[in-house]
């Protein structure tokens, strides 16, 4: 029941907003399929229409992280909220660069609040939740699954002006990413990396 949901994501210090909030990100409502709901721990801003999405691979070499915190780091210097998945590799460097600069971050995850994964990045989140939200549509209690993360990617995208990628192979989740982008109407950056490495692959096709 819906009370019950309420009251556990009170308990987690979320709150569960919709469509008719005034809260709910403007671009978000735009897209074809926007989340019913969303778990929110933190606080959504006006300000974060002006977000650009900073996504990349889980596997990465020293410059694509250095790179992404880099990039991330100056975007939010500039009054861009960087948004991303909170997934180990580019998500978290980005996440790390825009925290950095004392501004801005919001994290997509593809589980429920309460079922946060990876693991290992909780302190990260609740650096992320002080200086910006992180954010489910999953009712408490799911668990991530192969399907959850492309359907989280898309609310990366939708709630972002557009999408940079920073080392991504072709078939990787961040592609998925620049794909919900295109049909969302949002712009689509990469990155060039060195030409013999594999995390170069996706943004040299784009």
């Amino acid at each position: 029941p819906l009370a019950k949901e309420i009251k556990a994501a009170s308990k987690l210090g979320a709150e569960i907003i919709t469509p008719l909030d005034e809260s709910y990100p403007f671009a978000l409502k735009q897209i074809h399929d926007p989340p019913l709901a969303l778990y929110v721990r933190g606080e959504l801003k006006s300000e974060d229409k002006n977000a650009l999405a900073v996504v990349g691979s889980r596997r990465t070499s020293n410059y694509g992280i250095m790179t992404a915190d880099r990039l991330s780091f100056q975007l939010a210097k500039a009054g861009i909220t960087v948004v991303s998945g909170l997934a180990r590799g580019i998500d978290a460097a980005a996440h790390e660069g825009a925290l950095k600069s004392g501004k801005r971050s919001i994290a997509v995850i593809g589980s429920a609040l309460d079922r946060l994964y990876p693991a290992e990045n909780k302190e990260l989140a609740e650096r992320i939740v002080e200086q910006g939200a992180l954010i489910s549509e999953f009712p408490l209690g799911t668990e991530p699954n192969r399907s959850t993360f492309p359907m989280r990617n898309r609310i990366v995208s939708g709630m972002s002006l557009g999408v940079l990628v920073v080392e991504a192979a072709r078939n990787s989740g961040a592609m998925i990413t620049v794909d919900e982008a295109m049909e969302q109407g949002r712009q689509v950056f990469a990155v060039p990396g060195r030409l013999d490495y594999p995390g170069s692959s996706g943004p040299h096709y784009l």
